[in-house]
Parts: structure tokens; C-alpha cells; sequence
């Protein structure tokens, strides 16, 4: 994954560690001391809560346990490959789109970053400049032309 990726992820961590968990364990004190725990629906509820965070953050641990920070300005640009932005043109449209190529976790299309394991990225990696990317969407095939490395 990319440092920005990375640091995402650890922030996200220390967020659950430090405000999340803490103010879950209080929800669960207080639920608990209205009484009865049996029919106490807060008590529930802010027990999913803990479980969720707990997963999360193991989650989160064991992917930052084996990320590989790479940093896409070490890369070749000869090719589309992890951490390079690229452009692309709709065949079909004559739309262009500019987008990196990120892993899975750090993905966001709205933010322009594209998970290499999307069937767009897929299709995508090891790609030249000029090369024509045909992509399987659900509404049919869509025809790409790999217009720019960055």
C-alpha cells in the first residue's frame, strides 16, 4: 500500500483505541447499571458495539502487520502498475479520467483512486501508454486507450 494508505490505516487504529473503545466502555457501564440485563436493549446494543471495534481493530492490526509501504515515485513509469496515476479515455465517449492505481484498502473512486484488484485496475496493470483496456462492466464492455502515466 502507499504511505498515505498506510498512515490512513494507523490513524483509523489509534482512533478506535483512543475514542471509540473508551466511550463504548463507558456506554456499556452505564447500560449496565439501569438494572436488569436480560431485557436491557442498551446493554445489547453497546455490546455489538465492543465486538464491532474489537474486529476492527484486530482488522486493522493484521493489515498494517503485513502492509508493504511502497512508494509509487520509486516506480517505472513505462507501465501501469501500483501506485501510478494514469489517464484514460473512454473509446466510445471521448471521456478522460485520471485515477491512481491503489490497493484494495485504500480505494475511493470519488477521491479518484482505483483498487488494482477492480476489474478496471486489473486491466489496467502492466498496461503501455497507447494500449487499448477493455474492461467487463455490468452495463457491457467498455473500451479504454491508456492515454498518460504519471
Amino acid at each position: 500500500m502507499t504511505k498515505k494508505g498506510y498512515e490512513a490505516l494507523k490513524k483509523e487504529l489509534e482512533y478506535l483505541r483512543t475514542v471509540e473503545r473508551p466511550k463504548n466502555i463507558l456506554a456499556i457501564e452505564e447500560a449496565r447499571s439501569h438494572g436488569d440485563l436480560s431485557e436491557n436493549a442498551e446493554y445489547e446494543a453497546a455490546k455489538e458495539r465492543q465486538a464491532f471495534i474489537d474486529l476492527r481493530m484486530k482488522d486493522l492490526e493484521y493489515k498494517l502487520s503485513c502492509a508493504e509501504v511502497i512508494d509509487p515515485s520509486t516506480l517505472p513509469k513505462d507501465r501501469a502498475i501500483f501506485g501510478c496515476t494514469i489517464v484514460i479515455e473512454n473509446m466510445d465517449t471521448g471521456e478522460s479520467a485520471k485515477y491512481q492505481l491503489v490497493g484494495p484498502d485504500e480505494s475511493d473512486v470519488g477521491q479518484g483512486r482505483i483498487s488494482i484488484s477492480s476489474p478496471l485496475g486489473k486491466s489496467l496493470v502492466g498496461k503501455k501508454i497507447g494500449e487499448e483496456i477493455v474492461v467487463q462492466a455490468p452495463g457491457g464492455k467498455r473500451n479504454y486507450e491508456l492515454i498518460e502515466i504519471r
